[in-house]
């Protein structure tokens, strides 16, 4: 799979189906890997695009300060390497940080927005418990398999857990092996921290699906309920019984979820003039 040169770094990224363009940003430290319950079902429909942050997976980490604005601006210009002037754009977590700027900074690249399991950041996001909070902070410094074993329980249900224990802890090993470097984990954790769209996010102007789980551990549903409420027209999807997680555990449901909204906004979305007039 191809590296693209956007500023100073090389991105890593893949491309999977036809169609228009769908572009997914993975969260903390994550990488491509972490969207394979998705690309399929997605990449029938739409040109699907995923990628690496600067600091994650097979994409460069220079030893520089990160923010999550800078996430937007080599978002930005992933899309000029790849001659794309605007996509639909799918952010889970951090992703999701990095989506909501990218709406921002360049609103005219993002045709649709899918916020999944994110917050808006600052004083006014829901936090989790400080046990989980820590436990993110640090996980990088445990074994993979260590990681992989405290992780699930942050995730996932205890029944999907005692269902799937062993291909949890499989995938996630195989996660591993594209986890970031502590240096630049803790750069991205850093960028996390300082992230805040708050009073910003009415000036998102393009349609949005904002879709959490129900039982998240790691960003509780009320950040979702902040962000529907903060954007004109956003929609708001909750999933019951999932956690932060919900992409592996509710694979089938947020995807259809995901997809139906992305169908509607197919034609109404291929123009800045178009997406203002679809919310209003």
């Amino acid at each position: 799979m191809p590296n693209a040169k956007v500023g100073d770094i090389q991105l890593y990224y893949e491309e999977h189906g036809q169609g228009e363009p769908l572009l997914l940003i993975m969260g903390l430290g994550a990488s491509t890997l972490s969207w394979s319950e998705q690309i399929p079902t997605f990449g029938r429909e739409f040109r699907v695009i995923a990628f690496d942050n600067r600091g994650a997976g097979r994409s460069d980490k220079p030893a520089v300060p990160y923010s999550i604005a800078l996430f937007a601006d080599d978002t930005a210009g992933l899309l000029d390497a790849l001659g794309i002037d605007s996509a639909h754009v799918y952010g889970q977590s951090m992703g999701g940080f990095i989506a909501q700027e990218l709406a921002l900074r360049h609103p005219q690249r993002v045709r649709t927005l899918v916020l999944g399991s994110t917050s808006c950041g600052g004083r006014k996001a829901v936090a989790g418990s400080p046990e989980n909070v820590a436990f993110i902070g640090m996980m990088n410094t445990l074994t993979p398999r260590e990681a992989a074993e405290k992780g699930l329980y942050l995730l996932y249900s205890d029944e999907f857990i005692a269902c799937h224990h062993d291909a949890l802890i499989e995938r996630s090993l195989r996660e591993a092996e594209l986890r970031s470097p502590l240096d630049a984990f803790g750069r991205q954790v850093q960028a996390a921290i300082r992230h805040n769209t708050f009073d910003r996010l009415p000036d998102v102007r393009c349609p949005t699906l904002v879709i959490t789980g129900a039982n998240d551990k790691v960003v509780p549903e009320d950040n979702s309920r902040i962000l529907a409420e903060r954007i004109p027209g956003a929609e708001l999807a909750v999933l019951p019984g999932a956690g932060h997680g919900y992409l592996m555990e509710k694979a089938a449901e947020s995807n259809a979820i995901v997809l139906e909204f992305l169908r509607r906004h197919r034609r109404a979305a291929t123009s800045p003039a178009a997406s203002r007039s679809t919310t209003g």
